[in-house]
C-alpha cells in the first residue's frame, strides 16, 4: 500500500503481483496461500465452535474434504454455467479452474449439498451443523478476498476517493483503460465478512450465556442476510459481473447474477427466521430422508 505524501489519509493500494516466490516450474501464488490459510483457520474455528455446541470436533474434519470438494465444484459449474459463451467449441477449458473462474455463490451452493449428503451419511443434523460452520465462511471470505488484491481482479469503478486500488492496464476492461485507480471492492468485501464474522460470534456467545435464544439454523440465516446485504451494494460496483442476458462491464438489459441471489437469499434467511421465532417451528432438515424422525 502506497501513502501519497501530497495526502496522507491517501491510500493507494498496489499490488506486488500474484505470486508469493516461483522456482523454476514450482510456483507459489497469494491466492492458493491465502485459500489455504483460510481453509485452516476456519477449520480451527468450525471446531471449536462445535465443541461448545457438543459436536464432535472429528466430524467436522472429516468434512472438510467434503465440504471443499463440493465448494470447489459448485463454484466452477457456477461460473462456467453463466459464462458459457467462452467455452463454447473448447469445453475442456471448463476443467482448467487454475486459469481462473470461479463464484462465491457457486461454492455456497455446492458446499451446502455437500453437507446435505455428508449430514445424511453420517446421520448428523444438517441446521446445527451449519451453524458452526457459517462462521468459519465468512472468516473463510474475508481472507480470501484478498486474493483478489493480488491478482488485480474482481475491483470497482474508476474512482478518485481518498482510498483506491491501482490496476495494471492488462487488467481493465477495454472500455476504462484510461483509469489509473478503482475502487477496492476487494477491501470493501473483505471487510463487511469481518463485520459479518463478529456479528455472529456475537450472538454464539449471547446464545452460549443463555442471553438468547438461537434455535438450530438460526444463525445460518442470520449469515444469509448479512452476507447477502453486503454483497447488494458491493455488486454494484464491480465491473465484472456475471451477468444474466446481456454482458458485463455494466450488465445492460440484463441482470447482475450476484445481486439477484444475493436478493433471494436475503428473503430466504428472513423466511427462516420468521418460521423459527414467529411459528416457532424447526427447519425442515434436508438431510433426513422421507419418514426419518427429526434428530
Amino acid at each position: 500500500m502506497l501513502m501519497s505524501p501530497e495526502a496522507p489519509m491517501l491510500a493507494v493500494f498496489t499490488s506486488p503481483g500474484p505470486l508469493v516466490f516461483q522456482l523454476g516450474p514450482l510456483a507459489l501464488r497469494w491466492y492458493g496461500l491465502l485459500i489455504a490459510t483460510a481453509v485452516l483457520l476456519g477449520l480451527l474455528l468450525a471446531m471449536r465452535l462445535g465443541r461448545r455446541r457438543g459436536i464432535d470436533p472429528n466430524l467436522i474434519a472429516d468434512l472438510l474434504p467434503v465440504l471443499v470438494a463440493g465448494a470447489v465444484i459448485g463454484a466452477r459449474a457456477y461460473y462456467v454455467a453463466l459464462e458459457w459463451r467462452q467455452y463454447q467449441g473448447h469445453w475442456l477449458d471448463a476443467l482448467a479452474i487454475w486459469r481462473g473462474g470461479i463464484a462465491i455463490h457457486g461454492a455456497l451452493i455446492g458446499g451446502s449439498l455437500a453437507t446435505v449428503l455428508f449430514c445424511r451419511w453420517r446421520r448428523q443434523p444438517f441446521w446445527a451443523l451449519l451453524d458452526v460452520l457459517v462462521p468459519a465462511v465468512a472468516l473463510g471470505q474475508a481472507i480470501g478476498r484478498w486474493g483478489n488484491f493480488f491478482n488485480s481482479e474482481a475491483f470497482g469503478l474508476p474512482t478518485e476517493l481518498p482510498w483506491k486500488l491501482s490496476i495494471p492496464i492488462q487488467n481493465r476492461p477495454i472500455e476504462f483503460l484510461n483509469a489509473e485507480t478503482f475502487h477496492p471492492t476487494f477491501l470493501y468485501e473483505s471487510l463487511w465478512n469481518l463485520g459479518v464474522l463478529a456479528l455472529l460470534l456475537a450472538l454464539f456467545r449471547a446464545a452460549s450465556r443463555g442471553r438468547i435464544q438461537l434455535p438450530a439454523g438460526a444463525l445460518s440465516c442470520v449469515y444469509l442476510m448479512a452476507y447477502s446485504s453486503g454483497r447488494l451494494w458491493i455488486e454494484a460496483l464491480r465491473l465484472d459481473p456475471l451477468c444474466l442476458l446481456s454482458d458485463p462491464p455494466f450488465c445492460q438489459g440484463g441482470l447482475r447474477m450476484a445481486q439477484l441471489v444475493s436478493l433471494l437469499l436475503i428473503c430466504g434467511g428472513a423466511l427462516g427466521l420468521w418460521w423459527l421465532y414467529d411459528q416457532r417451528r424447526a427447519l425442515p432438515d434436508p438431510s433426513l430422508a422421507s419418514g426419518d424422525p427429526n434428530p
